[in-house]
């Protein structure tokens, strides 16, 4: 008898899969957006700067000048005693808050919000950034890391500047332990073996050559069992020119 596929034991949620809530530190947003941003501009200090194993950008501790406390996604060239602004009048400078109608036209951002107030969604991986191509009254346009399009809202919020901790894939794995335990910190099960290398009873691609011996488009209504390889594929075949 052969032994359930990866993604259904993934789907099944055991603990080897499951991701360690204990590890989470925080659920990383903007503050409510009120009165004081959409008019002024607050202030806040940076007090510290940390690391977090669900992360691959350090955060920055905040102590804003109301008493308040926040937790941002930190900058380059950000430390600690620098003075950070958030508001629609805030000066437009690396690792400051503000509206996006409110950004010159070129910036490099991050930790965009897809709507209004939901606290940041977008670029937020260690050295990245987005850039601002165009803005009107009623839409923002910013170029994704992938190169993507994409309209937002002009009140949506975002961080200047490139996200802190660049250049961390620069740095090879030398030992498969390294790279072991780094994806282990996410819940990431690794290594996983090519279904081709299995036996027939252990994967749909299993067994004979190196080949699946089979076309691998999927039904989107097939069961976990049969769920691998080119899962709804839009199209087949070479692209005609």
């Amino acid at each position: 008898m052969g032994k359930p596929l990866i993604v259904q034991r993934r789907g099944k949620g055991s603990p080897t899969y499951r991701a360690p809530s204990h590890r989470y530190f925080i659920d990383l947003k903007y503050r409510k957006y009120d009165d004081i941003e959409k008019n002024g501009v607050i202030k806040g200090k940076v007090i510290d700067i940390f690391h977090v194993p669900e992360r691959t950008a350090p955060l920055a501790e905040v102590k804003l000048e109301n008493g308040e406390k926040l937790y941002v996604l930190c900058c380059e060239g950000l430390k600690v005693g620098d003075t950070i602004e958030i508001g629609a009048k805030a000066t437009p400078k690396p690792g400051n808050i503000l509206p996006l109608y409110a950004i010159p036209v070129g910036s490099h951002i991050f930790n965009i919000e897809i709507n209004p107030g939901d606290g940041g969604k977008l670029v937020r991986a260690a050295g990245t950034s987005a850039l601002l191509i165009s803005k009107d009254e009623e839409k923002v346009i910013v170029q994704l890391p992938s190169g993507k399009l994409k309209e937002l809202d002009p009140k949506c919020r975002a961080t200047i500047g490139i996200v802190a901790g660049g250049g961390r894939k620069d740095k090879p794995f030398l030992k498969a332990g390294k790279k072991y335990h780094a994806l282990r910190s996410k819940a990431t099960y690794w290594p996983v073996p090519r279904g081709t290398a299995m036996n027939p009873v252990d994967h749909p691609h299993g067994g004979g050559s190196r080949r699946p011996g089979k076309p691998t488009t999927v039904s989107r209504h097939a069961p976990p069992g049969q769920k691998v390889g080119l899962i709804a594929a839009r199209r087949t075949g070479r692209k005609k020119k």
